[in-house]
């Protein structure tokens, strides 16, 4: 990689997004140099998470236009601004939306991975060094999306947002591990943690879903019962280890009771991946008294509630949340893609499509249309 750039602005191209819901526009743009605790990083492979598309629509929440979307990536760093010990020109990294500042409560708890610093922001469109965007047309500021904004051939984030990973591994592949598939599979491995031969439920088969699927059939579930109200999704949920299959549609009684009748009493464990209100409180009353333990990993709409009895905490059931399925972005990630390179995780079943970076509207398109999981977008064509 040209040395020569360090220091210097790099224009580059990126897809921005002018205004919600329009398709993203290839635009030249300049990316300013890393500021202190900032790397700049040449982005190779990104791919489409709904998250992306959720804020790309605005619907719900503060617009904040014009934006570089994108934080499901790989790349490698091109250069490292002042106070970077832990990262060096030519080190493959991850992005991630959520980040690991390693000296704040939460870092320092091996509990809790939700880092004071750097933990997702939404409506912030700057760097937290300065309040600036490293981004810009003809000298207007273009905004920045979750620290990441990687629909840009050079991106800039925070250091604690990367994750230093193995050399060997392959971008266009590992790329997917910085966002929904660990999520999915944390939520399993790390907060659900199903014994061997338990039964586990998955609300909603997406790729959140199936990844939390693959994460019990790494785990050894003897039953994996996928939720889903779209049952052509149950084929493809076959060789995530998903083993049944209920579409709530199909049944005039609550699925929680279905599920109950299925399992003579209730799941070990279960995973919810939709942020549906309904499914959430499915996911938790469907699980066994005594020992049953319910994870959500969706997100809801900001005025729902959830609703249950008490006397169904009081059985000894147990409810738990999740952020990035439990993983510390700089500490766990790399051992996620080890997983991958020992062959313990699959990674390819995920990805579905390709795309060029200059057809990016046609992965939102796939998304839009609820079409395959992962579409890989290779940054250099």
């Amino acid at each position: 990689m040209p040395s020569s750039t360090v220091g210097q602005v790099i224009r580059c191209r990126a897809a921005v997004a002018w205004e919600a819901g329009k398709p993203l526009v290839i635009e030249e743009v300049e990316v300013a140099p890393p500021q202190k605790m900032e790397v700049r990083v040449k982005i190779l492979f990104t791919s489409l998470c709904h998250t992306d598309v959720y804020f790309w629509e605005a619907k719900g929440q503060t617009p904040v236009f014009p934006r570089i979307l994108g934080h499901e990536a790989s790349g490698i760093v091109e250069s490292v601004g002042e106070g970077v010990m832990e990262l060096k020109p030519g080190d493959h990294v991850l992005p991630v939306f959520t980040g690991e500042c390693k000296d704040c409560a939460h870092c320092r708890s091996e509990d809790s991975n939700m880092c004071e610093l750097l933990r997702i922001n939404t409506d912030r469109g700057v760097m937290l060094h300065d309040g600036k965007s490293r981004f810009s047309i003809n000298g207007k500021p273009i905004y920045h999306f979750v620290g990441t904004s990687t629909f840009s051939e050079y991106t800039v984030t925070h250091v604690g947002s990367l994750a230093k990973i193995n050399p060997e591994a392959p971008l266009d592949k590992v790329c997917i591990l910085s966002c929904g598939i660990s999520t999915g599979l944390g939520a399993t491995l790390n907060v659900a943690k199903p014994k061997k031969g338990s039964t586990v439920a998955i609300f909603g088969l997406g790729a959140v879903g199936l990844a939390a699927a693959e994460g019990a059939r790494i785990a050894g579930a003897s039953r994996i019962i996928g939720v889903d109200l779209n049952s052509n999704r149950f084929e493809q949920a076959k060789k995530f280890g998903v083993t049944e299959f209920v579409n709530p549609k199909d049944n005039d009684k609550p699925v929680q009771e279905v599920i109950a009748e299925m399992t003579n009493g209730g799941v070990d464990r279960s995973v919810e991946c939709t942020g549906n209100i309904k499914a959430m409180i499915s996911a938790f009353e469907c699980v066994h008294d005594g020992w049953g333990v319910a994870v959500l990993v969706g997100v809801p709409n900001k005025d729902d509630e959830f609703k249950t009895h008490p006397m169904n905490l009081l059985n000894e059931r147990t409810l738990k949340g999740t952020f990035f399925g439990n993983y510390k972005p700089r500490t766990d990630l790399p051992l996620v893609v080890e997983k991958y390179m020992n062959k313990e995780l699959e990674v390819e079943k995920f990805i579905t499509h390709e795309a060029t970076f200059s057809d990016i509207n046609k992965a939102f398109d796939l998304m839009l249309k609820g079409e395959g999981l992962r579409c890989i977008i290779r940054m250099d064509a």
